[in-house]
């Protein structure tokens, strides 16, 4: 449930279950991990992006209740993306909601469909959210963004996602923009993508 391709040395993951709204699986999430945590130094891009009309809808319910909400792999997932010394970019083929959003925040690029959406319903769900997220949320578009989403449950927009700061581009052509996006990156190699990601601050 998901698809991997190299291309010219940027990796793009697909999440491939596009009949469930690409909800996430253990299996899902650690494959993701996997694929991450074992790029090798001709990799210099990643691109998550999903199949369909919606990028994830987040935990598979059923897998949630049984404990999946809980389980460390979201971190271990949103922690090997974020340390990652390739450029990642989340491409957002449309809404990306709960835990889903945590591999979103943790990439150095976003872009989104215009139609798409965020959106976290821990409070309704009566789940907590994973620990990096929220305070990922802060430091890309602060503390009031982050409050409206995991405490109001509010849905943030495309167009508002990028006023705050959690999308860097909305495009009709998700992938193209996320091609543009990692040229530089791929003509510089990974090495020196690691260097200048180390040389900026998070948030």
């Amino acid at each position: 449930m998901i698809e991997r391709s190299f291309d010219g040395e940027v990796l793009t993951l697909t999440l491939n279950r596009p009949d469930k709204a690409n909800a996430l699986t253990g299996e899902m999430l650690a494959a993701l991990a996997d694929a991450v945590e074992g790029i090798g130094p001709d990799v210099c891009a990643v691109v998550l992006t999903g199949a369909g009309r919606v990028f994830s809808a987040g935990a598979d319910l059923e897998a949630a209740r049984a404990g999946l909400a809980v389980d460390p792999v979201w971190e271990r997932l949103s922690g090997a993306i974020a340390a990652c010394p390739a450029l990642t970019v989340a491409a957002l083929n449309g809404t990306a909601a709960g835990g889903a959003l945590g591999m979103v925040l943790a990439s150095d690029l976003r872009v989104a469909v215009p139609g798409a959406s965020m959106f976290y319903p821990v409070m309704k769900l009566g789940f907590l959210p994973q620990p990096s997220d929220p305070a990922r949320m802060v430091e890309i578009a602060g503390g009031s963004a982050a409050r409206r989403v995991f405490l109001a449950g509010e849905k943030i927009g495309a167009h508002e996602a990028k006023v705050l700061g959690l999308l860097d581009a909305i495009e009709t052509d998700v992938m193209a923009a996320a091609r543009g996006m990692v040229a530089d990156a791929c003509a510089a190699g990974q090495a020196h993508v690691a260097a200048i990601k180390g040389l900026i601050p998070s948030g």
